[in-house]
């Protein structure tokens, strides 16, 4: 392993009161050991367990303790460290804390650090085996995973309490070689150009009115974030939402179809492609300059639009090396999408049924089936979760695929 693997990567750990807090000078140990930058929370309750001068002494980094720093009195701390740290540990991540960020609690410099970043948090469980078992804890952690937090652990062993099974804190170097992977993922990403497209397109009839799919854009935004948040060079192509995204993920802003085009035009060469929105699949072949006043019987001609996708799928010298489509299906899921999969030539088509009350659209939930053109690569279906974790499994496939 080299010294110098982590170099430049700046850590954030958050030590919460545990008697597993002393495994977290050993993590720290190991990330300095590999040159990453630490900066250190520590909650209240963690003192009992580990003292400040201990841990500035092993990450050669300031320790904060308090939400509001007199010796900060230019930056609000819990906003400066949320945008300076490249990834966030808490660990151990007790019962206690686990429980206050699930319900969005920010009572103290860890938790509003955490509500305020965009960045990656990796919790770090360790409680007695009980406490880990009880459902409050798998609906926490369940609802956690859906904002996106990973978990590492835990292990099954002997406690300090006697007992014996599932809860403890996992050893240093496990915790250290999963956030590795992750950080050299994001290293190794930043020179992978991704291209998104999301939401829906207007095609206008007259200056008033004009015809759309239903589309709110939420699952093409999320799947941009993770894209970022794991170390991409990210661009969203995005027709009419409500939707806001991170200031550094490139947004371009369109409404038509042939706006898309462009845009898409514009943003190749790209390694990956993924295409969400939901393009309209005609438009007027005239349109009125003037709003159509009401009357009895209107006939509009209408034309078929450009079909991104396929241009994208079929083109020999800019295709991306990983082209992705979508399709919003209300029956026959299986047929239509293994139709679209061969009839567009692109590498996977990901879909869902629309149909479905609770899935798609304007909900913040989703479940779909992922279909490869690699016959080698069996068919998946990713079950009932949010848009974002949803999301996250998505990006867990194409880097899998791309590496």
């Amino acid at each position: 392993m080299s010294m110098k693997d982590l170099t430049n990567k700046k850590i954030l750990f958050i030590i919460c009161g545990g008697i597993s807090a002393y495994k977290s000078l050993e993590t720290i140990r190991l990330f300095r050991k590999n040159n990453a930058e630490i900066k250190t929370i520590l909650t209240k309750s963690a003192k009992e367990f580990v003292t400040p001068l201990t841990i500035s002494s092993l990450s050669q980094g300031k320790v904060y303790e308090d939400l509001f720093n007199l010796e900060n009195e230019t930056e609000m701390d819990h906003i400066a460290l949320s945008r300076w740290a490249d990834v966030i540990i808490v660990a151990p991540a007790t019962a206690n804390t686990i429980t206050k960020l699930s319900q969005g609690y920010s009572e103290n410099l860890a938790s509003t650090v955490i509500l305020a970043s965009n960045k990656q948090v990796f919790l770090v469980p360790a409680m007695n085996v009980r406490m880990w078992e009880h459902q409050s804890t798998k609906n926490n952690l369940k609802t956690l995973k859906e904002y996106g937090y990973r978990i590492i652990g835990p292990i099954i062993g002997d406690m300090a309490c006697g007992e014996y099974g599932e809860g403890k804190m996992s050893e240093p170097l496990d915790i250290f070689n999963e956030i590795k992977i992750f950080l050299s993922n994001q290293i190794k990403n930043k020179k992978i150009k991704a291209l998104v497209t999301a939401g829906p397109t207007h095609e206008y009839i007259d200056p008033v009115r004009f015809i759309t799919n239903k589309s709110s854009g939420k699952q093409g935004y999320e799947i941009a974030k993770s894209l970022y948040k794991r170390g991409f060079d990210t661009t969203l192509i995005s027709g009419p939402t409500n939707l806001n995204i991170e200031k550094n993920i490139n947004l371009v802003r369109v409404e038509t179809a042939e706006e898309m085009f462009k845009a898409t035009q514009k943003n190749l060469p790209s390694d990956i492609a993924i295409f969400s929105a939901a393009v309209a699949d005609f438009k007027t072949n005239n349109k009125n300059k003037d709003k159509i006043k009401k009357q009895e019987n209107l006939t509009i001609n209408l034309e078929k639009n450009i079909d991104i996708l396929n241009y994208v799928s079929n083109h020999n010298s800019m295709r991306p090396k990983l082209v992705i489509g979508f399709a919003a299906e209300t029956n026959d899921l299986d047929r239509n999408a293994i139709s679209k999969l061969k009839n567009k030539n692109c590498d996977w088509i990901i879909a869902n049924d629309v149909s479905k009350k609770n899935i798609g659209f304007d909900s913040d939930y989703n479940e779909v089936t992922i279909y490869y053109k690699n016959s080698k690569i069996k068919n998946e279906k990713l079950s009932f979760k949010k848009k974002s974790q949803i999301s996250e499994e998505i990006v867990d496939r194409i880097i899998t695929q791309i590496n």
